[in-house]
């Protein structure tokens, strides 16, 4: 590992790096700090006490440009840098994860794909030396274009990491869009809730982005509880709550397949599902 790259990962009980890449079987890469805490808690809350199972993140941009509010609100882009690093490795201690990396690109590099080549080798080198059983990704029916391109920009490193060391199953999860108008055939339901105080915490360490006049943690914690309520229409609710993500494993099965052709058939299929409904009572 170059050492650049190195002085990036942080293991809050302090075993060696590679070490701590290796044990690895649940990854998750975000854009943002605070993104991994929203879209991934499924795998924190699953590995929090397994002595078989350990959590991964990794945040790529610097959180330069974020919204600033009250305390916040005269923070120069250097100090909320600052803040949302430390943010996030209190997070990273929080949820005993095996390593949190903060690779610190700006955004614009990363929609740039002329400019991310740095980037996703760094990526591919961490997925490749972690090579989990479970990679959390965001989903591309997202509506933040950062979140966008750095789901491009973790595919294209995939597909350079070997075929044995990729992930088994990779995630698209929900941050900026909710997955529930997913047909239900395609929607994997991803069952959280069961350790309440953590969820609350993970979310509200993030203080510069919940003070800055989002409420973060009433928002996540709610749309999961809903999911929880609404995912089956006549059926008692299975789970506390549930986070929706979408299977993007066949992209890498089959890299032929172009990431807006794997969402317009998400889409219409939900349209003929809409219109047959209405057309069956009409």
């Amino acid at each position: 590992m170059n050492s650049s790259l190195f002085e990036k990962i942080y293991v809050p009980d302090r075993r060696s790096i590679a070490d701590a890449i290796e044990r690895t079987t649940h990854l998750a890469i975000g854009a943002h700090q605070d993104d991994l805490e929203i879209f991934a808690y499924h795998g924190i809350e699953n590995c929090l006490d397994s002595e078989e199972h350990f959590f991964s993140g990794i945040t790529v941009t610097n959180g330069s440009g974020s919204a600033r509010m009250g305390k916040y609100q005269d923070y120069t882009d250097i100090q909320m840098q600052e803040v949302r690093h430390e943010e996030q490795k209190e997070a990273a201690r929080i949820g005993r994860y095996s390593f949190q990396a903060q690779l610190g690109y700006p955004s614009s590099i990363v929609k740039d794909r002329s400019q991310s080549n740095g980037l996703v080798a760094e990526l591919a080198e961490l997925i490749e030396g972690a090579s989990p059983e479970i990679l959390y990704l965001h989903n591309p029916a997202d509506k933040h274009d950062t979140h966008i391109a750095v789901l491009h920009r973790c595919l294209e490193a995939v597909l350079r990491v070997p075929t044995a060391k990729r992930p088994a199953t990779i995630y698209g999860c929900e941050v900026w869009r909710d997955l529930d108008w997913l047909d239900d055939s395609e929607k994997v339901a991803l069952p959280v809730g069961r350790l309440p105080e953590l969820e609350r915490k993970l979310i509200a360490v993030f203080d510069s982005q919940v003070m800055g006049g989002k409420d973060y943690v009433s928002a996540a914690i709610g749309r999961r509880r809903a999911h929880g309520t609404y995912f089956k229409s006549h059926e008692v609710d299975q789970a506390i709550g549930y986070t929706y993500a979408l299977d993007l494993t066949p992209l890498i099965e089959d890299p032929l397949i172009s990431l807006s052709e794997f969402v317009e058939g998400k889409i219409v299929t939900f349209m003929h599902d809409v219109a047959e409904r209405i057309q069956r009572f009409g």
